[in-house]
């Protein structure tokens, strides 16, 4: 448990979040993830989260830990095909971690997964939030479209708004 990450966490404001992700940076990633569905059959989600609690920030719960519970609480894994994706920022640590279904995570696996995650990183800290989302959005848009492309019957199984915690 660093003391610099719960100084940051506890510092960490919804401004912050607001900020970076005003309400036509979150309009852009809607409608980035809507032209995204309409390429494939598969479901993606994305999430930013200021900072963590106080309980699980002080138990250490690093970002994937808590990514997972988001995939999960959000029942991202709900999806037909077991295809759908969340792209996760925790904000306080500048982190993205991508947490794929076992349909997708199968074909892709976790170096591409991570490769992705450092390109939004690298744009975050640039301070381009809106690009470094939508750009991620795009290369996990090429996986999901080349394993699962459009079918005919093809229904959106989860929302396709940003959640901003």
């Amino acid at each position: 448990m660093s003391m610099e990450r719960i100084a940051r966490h506890l510092m960490a404001a919804k401004w912050m979040v607001n900020r970076a992700f005003p309400g036509d940076t979150l309009g852009a990633i809607d409608k980035a993830i809507k032209a995204s569905e309409a390429t494939h059959h598969g479901e993606i989600r994305f999430v930013v989260e200021g900072a963590m609690d106080i309980a699980p920030l002080f138990r250490g719960q690093a970002a994937r830990e808590r990514a997972i519970d988001v995939f999960s609480q959000l029942r991202i894994w709900d999806t037909e095909r077991n295809n759908g994706v969340l792209i996760y920022l925790l904000l306080a640590d500048r982190d993205v971690e991508i947490v794929a279904d076992r349909g997708i995570d199968a074909k892709v696996g976790p170096v591409e997964w991570e490769k992705i995650c450092r390109r939004m990183e690298a744009a975050f800290r640039q301070g381009d939030f809106v690009g470094g989302v939508i750009g991620g959005i795009q290369d996990v848009t090429r996986h999901l479209a080349e394993h699962f492309p459009p079918i005919g019957d093809d229904r959106n199984e989860l929302p396709d708004g940003p959640v901003v915690l």
